[in-house]
């Protein structure tokens, strides 16, 4: 059953063998449920319905059924571990996340190191922001000094109210 495969197909493998357990089970179920008849389980708790004698399997045809139905479950569960055991082991937390561990035993995390790249670049951003705005502050102040000092001059204002 189990072939040279890479892990991704071991993993396709095992999904398509759990879905066909599950059928498996559907279809056991079902059948117990349809094929069954009626049976008293308590003195107290009478049957108040019959099944049609061609609803509903004979005991030993009954009996033989669900054997067979236990051993494909049995079966498919096999294989489902044994396809489990195939798999390789997972990977360390480490590298999950992404992170390298050198010979030196130092630790590279390259997001860390991408969010600290994003970080150095939001701070020079915000400085250039920053001056920006000292700029335009001192550029509104000079404007209105120039301004006052326009108005201010008698000769401008005549000239201005005419």
């Amino acid at each position: 059953m189990l072939q040279e495969l890479t892990h991704m197909d071991r993993i396709t493998q095992l999904q398509d063998e759990i879905q066909n357990l599950l059928m498996i089970m559907a279809n056991s179920i079902n059948y117990l449920t349809t094929r069954a008849n009626f049976t008293q389980v308590s003195p107290q708790v009478p049957i108040t319905k019959q099944r049609n004698p061609d609803k509903f399997d004979p005991p030993d045809v009954f009996e033989a059924n669900k054997k067979e139905l236990a051993g494909d479950l049995a079966l498919k569960a096999r294989q489902i571990d044994y396809l489990i055991q195939s798999l390789p082991p997972p990977e360390p937390e480490e590298k999950q996340a992404g992170i390298r561990v050198d010979a030196l035993h130092t630790t590279y995390n390259p997001q860390a190191e991408r969010l600290q790249a994003l970080e150095s670049q939001m701070t020079e951003a915000n400085e250039e922001y920053a001056r920006a705005v000292r700029r335009a502050k001192s550029l509104h102040k000079q404007l209105w000094d120039m301004l006052d000092i326009m108005l201010a001059d008698h000769d401008m204002l005549q000239y201005v109210s005419k």
